[in-house]
């Protein structure tokens, strides 16, 4: 049987180490590329082929986020493991939307990181208990709501409205600009408006005001 041959991304090379120690030890596993950034990943992705991409989240220049929505959309069948110390819903959120198949924490005992891999691999999704708790809480809170009516942002324009939603998809403002066929500048322009009438200072913050005020669908 052929091992799951998988692709490592972080950007702290004493943690590509012990990852690397880790899978290779493991019988069925055998790690055949290694990444220090988001780009690299996504050329690596594209060069060999891996049946399993691990990721950060917090990498310099293109992000685990981005990372994953290029390699997903060159590699559908790729399958993406998110290995974090970000416990956020925000970034769970994103990751998912962008294609991910799993979140991991990073202080998660290493059977579950192996099991993790195996299950992804086996096109089941895999989420460390407390993200599951996470996505779970929310999918009960908008139950709840369902049906309830809803304040939408009545300051924001439409075209705000779309941007603000796209930010929440976790796009970034280059993505957005060619989506809409705007200028990044004007994107940023529209962006910095948002935060402004919603009196919100960082991305986390709209994303958390786009879920709760239903622009984007956690279920899709």
């Amino acid at each position: 049987m052929k091992p799951i041959r998988i692709l490592i991304a972080d950007d702290h090379s004493v943690v590509r180490s012990g990852l690397r120690a880790l899978l290779q030890r493991t019988a069925g596993f055998a790690v055949v590329a290694e990444a220090s950034s988001g780009e690299e990943a996504v050329r690596l992705a594209q060069e060999h082929k891996p049946d399993v991409a691990i990721l950060d989240i917090s990498m310099p220049g293109m992000n685990g986020v981005e990372a994953t929505r290029l390699i997903k959309k060159d590699n559908p069948d790729l399958k993406v493991l998110i290995l974090t110390i970000h416990e956020s819903e925000e970034y769970v959120w994103q990751v998912i939307r962008a294609g991910a198949n799993g979140y991991v924490l990073k202080n998660a005992d290493r059977a579950d990181l192996r099991t993790a891999v195996r299950s992804v691999f086996e096109g089941h999704r895999f989420f460390s208990p407390s993200v599951s708790d996470m996505i779970v809480n929310e999918f009960e809170r908008r139950v709840r709501d369902e049906g309830a009516s809803r304040k939408w942002p009545e300051a924001l324009t439409q075209r705000e409205t779309e941007v603000l939603r796209f930010v929440a998809q976790g796009m970034t403002n280059k993505e957005i600009a060619e989506k809409l066929l705007l200028s990044v500048r004007t994107v940023n322009t529209h962006r910095t408006n948002i935060m402004g009438k919603l009196d919100i200072h960082d991305t986390a913050g709209l994303v958390r005001y786009a879920i709760q005020a239903g622009l984007v669908d956690l279920n899709s």
